[in-house]
């Protein structure tokens, strides 16, 4: 999984519209780098209220392998930059064995769905564009709060997941399954039977065995029922590739297709890929690769109220209905739909997160107008101390929760 450049990155750049890569159809972005109307304004830390040795003191630390195998810091605040940072690690040499020897995470041996793959793990064929994991989730969300917003998702989130199947076709249909909403798959409270707290190189994780299945929607409704639809929270990537099917059913359009005009245009995002499963269907719950600092675009976006230069993007209304604290997670997380709220301090605010596998973090703290991405590839324990170790040292040691006035 390195960072290797591949020459036939130029030439996948300019093809149109899709390439067949490994036997499956990837859409692919129009190429070319962002503007520099696009970039980041940047501003020195002290300027913004940063403290700035405790960030290169963190710096440092992440240099020296303290976090394992984390591969970039951006931090902004007040809309500027003041650090962007990227860690250097030959994934090619770290996971050469894995990679060559068939398991959970290399069910398929060769191609995008091999995790330990240099030349597709953690970047896109040695670009910029990192794995992103389950962040893919949170801007599959997006996505559908765009549509719902420009009226090309009619439908209520209260409509029963099994209006967009042939229940001739489904296995394991009860008055449960019946009861299930498009809401329930957002909150990570469908109800179906899933476990995804197991490590994701254990084959009986359910992510890792829709993964090695060709039709992942139908591996997910056939699941039987175990809950309540609503009543519980059980974390689960097939719900999210449901709402990839449903995407496609409300509006007619791919998920991929959707944002790439309606979200990452409209930021300026020009340069990511995203991976479809098998049978052509936009892998929703982790298939997308962003650059680090249009990752953090994304939590800018939230903080601006959806509006980008002075243009709606995102619905407001939208924004506020799904950062909000809905159910119980992990790790003293609630969620929202597809977004991890991650309270702190004291009393304690909900910070808005976007996790990915492998250690993808997105921190948003409004109050103090602070956002946080990291990317990394520690596919042992994702690095997940590194989201209380952001916050105490670079949230809590802020000059001024207030931005300085311009």
């Amino acid at each position: 999984m390195g960072r290797c450049k591949d020459s036939t990155t130029g030439l996948l750049r300019r093809l149109a519209g899709a390439a067949l890569v490994g036997g499956a159809l990837f859409a692919l972005p129009a190429g070319g780098a962002t503007s520099a109307s696009d970039a980041w304004p940047r501003a020195e830390p002290a300027a913004v209220g940063v403290d700035a040795p405790s960030l290169h003191a963190l710096d440092e630390e992440l240099r020296s392998g303290k976090y394992p195998l984390v591969d970039s810091l951006f931090v902004a605040r007040c809309g500027r930059q003041v650090h962007f940072s990227r860690y250097e690690h030959d994934y090619a040499r770290i996971y050469d064995r894995q990679a060559h020897q068939k398991g959970a995470l290399n069910a398929r041996l060769t191609g995008p769905y091999n995790y330990y793959d240099p030349h597709w793990h953690p970047y896109f064929h040695g670009t910029a564009e990192h794995s992103m994991q389950s962040v893919s989730k949170t801007v599959t969300s997006i996505a559908i709060g765009i549509a719902r917003g420009r009226g090309d998702w009619k439908s209520s989130l209260d409509r029963p997941v099994m209006d967009y199947f042939d229940a001739a076709k489904v296995r394991n249909v009860d008055a449960r399954k019946r009861r299930m909403t498009v809401r329930d798959l957002l909150t990570m409270s469908a109800g179906l039977d899933w476990d995804e707290d197991l490590p994701y190189d254990d084959p009986g994780n359910g992510s890792s065995a829709m993964e090695a299945t060709d039709d992942w929607v139908q591996f997910v409704i056939d699941r039987p029922m175990v809950a309540e639809p609503g009543s519980r929270y059980a974390y689960s990537s097939g719900a999210t590739m449901v709402l990839a099917h449903i995407f496609r059913r409300e509006t007619g359009q791919a998920l991929d297709t959707y944002a790439r005009r309606h979200l990452f245009q409209p930021l300026g995002i020009r340069d990511y890929y995203w991976k479809h499963t098998p049978l052509g269907i936009p892998d929703a719950e982790g298939g997308l690769y962003l650059r680090t600092e249009d990752l953090a675009r994304l939590g800018e976006l939230f903080l601006r109220n959806g509006r980008w230069h002075g243009t709606e993007v995102v619905p407001a209304a939208w924004i506020a209905e799904s950062l909000q604290p809905r159910i119980e997670a992990t790790e003293g997380y609630r969620y929202g739909y597809q977004w991890w709220l991650y309270p702190h301090g004291e009393p304690a605010t909900y910070a808005w997160a976007a996790r990915g596998f492998g250690g993808q973090r997105l921190l948003v703290f409004p109050e103090a107008e602070l956002v946080i991405a990291t990317t990394a590839w520690n596919l042992t324990d994702e690095g997940a101390a590194l989201t209380p170790e952001l916050t105490a040292r670079i949230r809590d040691r802020l000059a001024d929760t207030r931005c300085p006035a311009p």
